[in-house]
């Protein structure tokens, strides 16, 4: 992508790396930023590639959202711009790849939401997390519905009413997180976890991450009802079946996808 403030894309391998590219922006998640990220997840996510990072480069991570796109526009506006966000986030986990945010810096609301949309997360020691809209005019209806989902609901009401910064220890603690490590650390982390997260089957694999998104917000009965009939029509998949063989004649896998 060669627009003004375009995330940069590099492949590396067999990861995308998708990097804001708007530090004296905070990484704002203007209308166009939001359509050129989603641009390339999707471009990322139809490739050969078994991972995607998403990363940023500045002072934050992301803010959020731009409030120029906002602040005295109609609500059918302000609606679109929400629905484009959500696309977004339900995209990240929509494709079939490993998604790890690498987190730097703080990530505040829909920055904040970014993060928790994605798989997994590693963060430096220096970042924070926060939904300040809590503390404003503007409560974080969206970004919730991530975060809540990483946190539980105790926790995401505090996050979501004090408006608070957490630091990226607490971050961990409280499940928004996977990894907190050192900021020097933090390059080597992400591709330690996203190498133990990309082994094996990929088909298995892209499966497995859609069938988790589709059944954790179900009740239980109806959970396993979806785990049941998946991970049976699973079995039949050649990554599957190498991988059984293979235990079974004591040998390394080799895979076939």
């Amino acid at each position: 992508m060669d627009a003004a403030g375009a995330p940069r894309v590099e492949r590396d391998g067999d990861v995308v790396t998708i990097t804001m590219c708007r530090p004296a922006k905070r990484n704002a998640l203007s209308r166009d930023h939001l359509g050129q990220l989603l641009a390339a997840v999707t471009e990322a996510g139809g490739s050969s590639a078994a991972g995607i990072v998403l990363a940023a480069e500045g002072p934050v991570f992301s803010a959020g959202h731009d409030f120029a796109d906002v602040a005295g526009r109609p609500v059918v506006e302000v609606r679109s711009l929400l629905q484009l966000c959500t696309e977004l986030m339900q995209t990240l986990q929509g494709v079939p790849q490993v998604v790890v945010a690498r987190v730097h810096a703080l990530a505040t609301a829909a920055g904040c939401q970014l993060v928790a949309s994605c798989d997994l997360a590693v963060a430096a020691e220096s970042a924070g997390f926060a939904a300040p809209g809590g503390k404003g005019g503007w409560f974080c209806h969206t970004p919730m519905v991530a975060i809540a989902r990483n946190v539980g609901r105790k926790r995401a009401m505090e996050l979501a009413l004090t408006g608070d910064v957490i630091d990226a220890a607490t971050a961990l603690d409280w499940g928004l997180v996977n990894r907190v490590v050192p900021d020097a650390d933090l390059d080597e982390a992400v591709a330690d976890l996203m190498g133990r997260a990309t082994r094996g089957s990929r088909a298995s694999k892209a499966w497995g991450k859609q069938t988790m998104y589709a059944q954790l917000d179900r009740p239980e009965r109806d959970a396993y009802a979806t785990a049941v009939e998946v991970m049976a029509s699973a079995s039949q998949l050649p990554g599957a079946v190498e991988g059984m063989t293979a235990f079974l004649g004591k040998r390394r896998p080799i895979w076939p996808d």
